[in-house]
């Protein structure tokens, strides 16, 4: 087990998603705007709307009951809300928005903790369009903004903008994995990320990322060595304390985050 890691309570199969792969896909095989058909049809339609705790709950029954959905499910979900609720950033940037689920859950959390914008870039347009119209029926249109990108192309969109010009006070990774650390790195860079900054890392596990893990972990003298022959090039003087934390997803598969702070410049 990884320096500092941390176990946690034993999944609860009677709410696991039903799997991912379909016919030898995860993901964009159509579930998704059966998705949205499928809230946008719910008998408790109203119910739902402004209510992102019961709009999530109707995204879980059709991923148990019709077909999994690649979300961090709840009990992910809820170690990252408890994240939120106790450092209280004023914004959120989330690279990889997929279907909005984690963008609800969390821009939510970030909501009720008094922060102010969650950014949440995703590639996929047609994954952007469902996320932004679940995101609106949560209620969390004012809270809660869709970016199309890869994760490289929103962040620097979202700075080149001047919505994201000083720093932040926690970035979500769910998005390509070889992407983690060159997005962080990019992060750095823009003097996005200080002393406070929380970072948090989805899939270290399934399917893992030794890459950012390395990075996250590292002594400041050993990324000032790492980064002198990286393309992509970071702030290797921050300084960061990381704890690896297992979790499930919501297929019940064992996962883990890796929840980083940064404890800000080594001179």
């Amino acid at each position: 087990m990884a320096a500092g890691a941390v176990e946690v309570a034993a999944f609860d199969r009677a709410r696991a998603y039903k799997e991912w792969e379909v016919d030898g896909k995860y993901f964009g095989d159509g579930r998704e705007v059966a998705l949205l058909e499928y809230i946008y049809g719910h008998p408790n339609l109203e119910q739902l709307r402004g209510n992102p705790a019961k709009l999530l709950q109707a995204i879980d029954t059709f991923a148990q009951s019709v077909t999994g959905l690649i979300n961090i499910g709840e009990t992910k979900g809820a170690i990252v809300c408890d994240v939120i609720a106790q450092h209280k950033p004023a914004v959120v940037l989330e690279l990889g928005g997929y279907i909005g689920y984690s963008a609800i859950l969390f821009g939510n959390a970030l909501k009720q903790a008094g922060g102010k914008s969650y950014f949440s870039v995703e590639k996929s347009p047609l994954f952007a369009a469902v996320a932004t119209s679940l995101i609106d029926l949560a209620g969390l249109r004012d809270t809660v903004r869709v970016v199309v990108g890869t994760g490289a192309e929103g962040v620097q969109r979202l700075y080149d903008e001047g919505l994201l010009t000083s720093q932040i006070g926690m970035a979500f990774f769910d998005h390509h994995k070889p992407s983690y650390t060159a997005d962080l790195k990019l992060c750095e860079r823009l003097g996005l990320i200080g002393g406070g900054t929380i970072l948090v890392a989805d899939n270290m596990i399934l399917p893992g990322n030794p890459p950012y893990a390395e990075w996250v972990r590292a002594s400041v003298a050993d990324k000032r060595n790492m980064d002198k022959t990286d393309e992509h090039r970071g702030n290797p003087n921050l300084q960061y304390r990381s704890r690896f934390v297992k979790s499930f997803e919501p297929s019940g598969q064992e996962d883990a985050l890796e929840i980083t702070e940064c404890l800000g410049i080594e001179a």
